[in-house]
């Protein structure tokens, strides 16, 4: 299986990108998908993985400089997916299913086959991570200026944040008083909320 795996013969190079195409499935379809639900560009970044592939595969068995196909593939990101209003978060993950399919395309004699396997995981495991970080510990804050001084007194919080919720439409997590302005019964405050990621 190893000895297939790493040949150029056209059963190792469709292992390979069956092994590839696995693990864009879980990094595309399974994360960015399950943080994102963006549909749009599920397509977009699978058939870039997949070209991506078959390009470095072809490049590799030309003799032609690997650094030039990821040149050309940098100024295509530049040019192409930004004038698209990608957020940093989506040029990310086409990056990851680039770099991924490069990572899986390129045949390094002698590399070991669980040494494939352990750089993908590692990559998909990083990526969930860093998703479930930002999922618990994104928030946006804004300031606003508040007339209930009542319930800025001590043992009044979880009404404060209900009505701050309310008046927000957004699920208030926490609060600074920032200032207050007795003479008009106003306070200045900090109001924070989870925010959307993508």
């Amino acid at each position: 299986m190893e000895d297939l795996f790493t040949s150029m013969t056209v059963g190792g190079v469709l292992i390979r990108f069956t092994f590839n195409l696995v693990f864009l499935f879980v990094l595309i379809r399974l994360l960015y998908f399950r943080y994102c639900k963006k549909e749009k560009f599920l397509f977009s970044f699978f058939l870039v993985g997949i070209i991506v592939f078959f390009i470095c595969t072809m490049l590799k068995d030309k003799k032609i400089e690997i650094g030039v196909g990821l040149g050309l593939f940098a100024i295509f990101g530049i040019l192409r997916f930004r004038t698209r209003n990608f957020s940093i978060k989506d040029m990310a993950y086409i990056f990851a299913s680039i770099g991924v399919s490069v990572i899986n395309a390129v045949n390094m004699g002698g590399f070991p086959f669980s040494g494939f396997v352990i750089i993908n995981v590692i990559t998909v495991l990083s990526v969930f991570v860093l998703e479930e970080y930002l999922k618990r510990n994104n928030f946006a804050s804004y300031s606003i200026v508040y007339e209930n001084l009542d319930l800025l007194k001590d043992g009044s919080r979880n009404k404060l944040l209900k009505d701050l919720s309310n008046k927000t439409g957004k699920e208030i997590l926490k609060v600074e008083v920032l200032s207050l302005d007795f003479k008009r019964k106003t306070a200045l405050l900090d109001i924070y909320f989870k925010d959307k990621v993508c």
